[in-house]
C-alpha cells in the first residue's frame, strides 16, 4: 500500500508530497527535490498503511 506523505527539502526548504511504498518495514533511499531537483537521501519506518517516521539524513 502506497501513501503520500508531506517533505521538506532541506536545500530549498520548499515541501512536496513523497509517495511511500509502506509494505517495506525498514526503507533508505536517495529522492530529488521537486523544486529545486537537488538529491538527498530519507530513511523511513513504516507498517502496513502507516509512515511511523521519516527523516532527512544528513550528507
Amino acid at each position: 500500500m502506497q501513501v503520500t506523505e508531506p517533505i521538506s527539502c532541506p536545500f530549498c526548504g520548499q515541501t512536496f508530497e513523497l509517495m511511500i511504498d509502506t509494505t517495506v518495514a525498514s526503507q533508505q533511499f536517495t529522492t530529488d527535490c521537486e523544486i529545486c531537483c537537488r538529491p538527498f537521501e530519507v530513511q523511513v519506518e513504516c507498517e502496513p498503511g502507516e509512515v511511523l517516521s521519516l527523516a532527512i539524513l544528513e550528507g
